[in-house]
């Protein structure tokens, strides 16, 4: 368990335009992949995947991280794990997890080192990540080569609305 005292004892003010990116901030490693989920990777990059999203990490102190995630329209988030519980709260648009929609206000809990996935609305979705660890892992699970393809297409298809996308509306759904 993180120290509480670990912290100056003051009250700090974390600004949103301040906060780095998820790859800048070196808070979630990619544990080892195979040759075919390396390569897949790179062609989804290649595609354009990284206009599908919009990573920032909040917060980042000793025993409490938040990271607030803006994913894109179909944007294909791959089945992965982390090595750390996390509470998802979705501040805007909606997601499809399996069976379930779930829109703004609404809450998702995923323990550590279980496997999952998410689907953004058509508006997209942007979420907050609530961890406890600062650190986190992140384990690609995909290993289909249909899923790589299909997610090649999905990018190539939304690179530029990806690029001119607007954040989905804040009010809760149903």
């Amino acid at each position: 368990m993180a120290d509480s005292k670990a912290h100056d004892g003051k009250m700090k003010i974390y600004r949103a335009a301040d906060a780095p990116g998820l790859v800048e901030a070196q808070c979630m490693p990619l544990a080892p992949m195979s040759e075919s989920q390396s390569q897949g990777l790179m062609r989804l990059v290649e595609a354009g995947y990284i206009e599908g999203d919009e990573i920032k990490v909040l917060v980042d102190l000793p025993g409490f991280a938040l990271t607030h995630a803006w994913l894109k329209k179909e944007y294909p988030l791959m089945r992965h794990s982390h090595d750390s519980d996390c509470m998802y709260y979705i501040v805007a648009g909606t997601l499809k997890l399996g069976t379930q929609e779930l829109g703004p206000m609404d809450c998702f809990f995923v323990p550590a080192d279980v496997p999952y996935t998410y689907v953004p609305g058509p508006e997209g979705v942007e979420v907050l990540e609530i961890r406890h660890e600062t650190r986190f892992n992140f384990v690609n699970l995909v290993n289909s080569a249909g899923w790589w393809e299909k997610a090649e297409a999905i990018c190539a298809a939304n690179r530029q609305e990806w690029r001119d996308a607007k954040r989905p509306p804040r009010e809760p759904v149903g």
